[in-house]
Order: C-alpha cells, then structure tokens, then sequence
C-alpha cells in the first residue's frame, strides 16, 4: 500500500511496525481487537495517527516538520540531517517526499513510516479495510 494513503488502522499498524514491531505479531484480528486496547481502561493502546500523547514524542524525537497547506491539509517534511532515520548516506541533508495528510499528526505519521519503510508498505489487506 502507498504510504500516503495509509489511514486509521493501517497507518497506526505501520508506525507500530517500527515503534514496537513485536506487537504486529499478534493476528490481525487480535490487532484489530482486545491486543490493541488496554487492559485498564479499554482505550486504544495505538493510536499513533489521533494521540498527541503517542504521536507527538516521535515528531519531536525525528525532527518531522509539520506545516498547514490549506484548511483541512497538512504537509510533514523530515530532513534526513535531523536523526538516523536516512536508509543510506546518500540521502544526508535532503528531504523525504513530502507526505500530506488531513491533521498535523495523520500527515507526521505517514512521514515517519515513508522514512523509515519506503512509500510502500506492506500492510496486512485486512488492516486496510474500514474498521466497524
């Protein structure tokens, strides 16, 4: 799947790959059920796309910057100088693609998996599908 279409689920799916990759181990529908809410208070363990909380440590730790295009769009940029996120030397002191996304976090999230797993992801066909 195109990372910039990565949405809900398979986006929060994606960055968790690289986050906490022994997470994804769990079957899809354990993924998309009780393995990913807390034991404590049922809410969503990750949420990496809606949660300032989760989201907002990996924009301040990778250096992503996040800009608004227009009501309702906004643009994430990293520059491979900031971390160790570049795939190789040759992309020192240039910018990922830039990645868009309706909210600063949704737009963050997809940067963050482009730079870390390319602009195609591998995403279980199950986690791409609309949630109930």
């Amino acid at each position: 799947m195109k990372t910039s279409e990565l949405t809900d689920i398979a986006l929060d799916w994606a960055v968790t790959m690289i986050e906490k990759p022994e997470a994804c181990e769990y079957g899809v529908e354990d993924w998309r059920g009780q393995r990913r809410r807390t034991v404590k208070n049922g809410e969503y363990v990750y949420r990496w796309h809606q949660s300032w909380a989760q989201g907002g440590p990996i924009i301040e730790r990778e250096g992503i910057d996040v800009h608004r295009v227009n009501p309702g769009l906004w643009s994430a940029k990293w520059w491979a100088n900031n971390s160790g996120m570049a795939k190789n030397p040759a992309q020192r002191f240039k910018p990922n693609i830039p990645t868009d996304g309706p909210t600063p976090l949704v737009a963050a999230m997809r940067c963050f998996v482009a730079a870390k797993l390319g602009q195609d992801v591998d995403v279980p066909e199950e986690l791409c599908q609309p949630t109930a």
